[in-house]
C-alpha cells in the first residue's frame, strides 16, 4: 500500500486496506478516494464522465496468468456510487496484450474500466519520481487508460 499511496498522492488519497463492501460479504484490496483537482483522474470524472469517486486496487501476487476471474472480481466491486475505475496490480503478465483485450471487453460491456499495472511499470514510475519527473506519471497513466479505452 505504501507504493500506491506514494505514487498516486496527491490525486488519490485516504487509502483503505481490505475495505469491506456489501456488509462485509465482499472486500476490495485497497480503495483510495479520488481527490484530483486536475490531471488524468480529474479528466476521467469531469470530461470522460466515468464515475470514479473512489479507485479500487486489486493486488494479485500470482505466478500464473491473470485471467477473466480476476477481471470479474474487480469489476464486481464497481458501482456508480463507488466508481467504475480500478487498477489491477500484479507481478507480471505472461501475455499483456491478451489481458488488455480482456480489459477492453469488460469496458465495452459497461462493467467498468480496469487498468493493469505490473512491477515493470511501477518500477518505471518510481524511477520517474526519483528523477523528479513526477509529471510524467499523469501522462503514463493516461496512456494506460487509453490503451483500454480506445480500441
Amino acid at each position: 500500500m505504501l507504493d500506491s499511496t506514494f505514487i498516486f498522492f496527491p490525486n488519490l488519497i485516504y487509502p483503505q486496506k481490505e475495505r469491506e463492501i456489501h456488509q462485509g460479504r465482499k472486500r476490495i484490496d485497497i480503495v483510495m478516494e479520488n481527490g484530483a483537482n486536475d490531471g488524468v483522474f480529474n479528466r476521467l470524472h469531469q470530461i470522460r464522465k466515468l464515475p470514479c469517486a473512489f479507485v479500487a486496487f486489486e493486488c494479485k501476487n500470482y505466478t500464473t496468468e491473470i485471467a477473466n476471474p480476476e477481471l470479474d472480481q474487480i469489476a464486481g466491486r464497481f458501482s456508480p456510487n463507488r466508481g467504475l475505475f480500478g487498477i489491477l496490480c500484479c507481478r507480471q503478465f505472461q501475455d499483456r496484450q491478451k489481458f488488455i483485450e480482456r480489459c477492453r471487453d469488460t469496458f465495452k460491456d459497461s462493467r467498468g474500466l480496469i487498468v493493469p499495472l505490473d512491477d515493470h511499470i511501477i518500477t518505471k514510475w518510481l524511477h520517474f519520481i526519483k528523477e523528479r519527473k513526477r509529471e510524467l506519471l499523469d501522462e503514463e497513466m493516461s496512456r494506460l487508460i487509453d490503451e483500454v479505452w480506445l480500441d
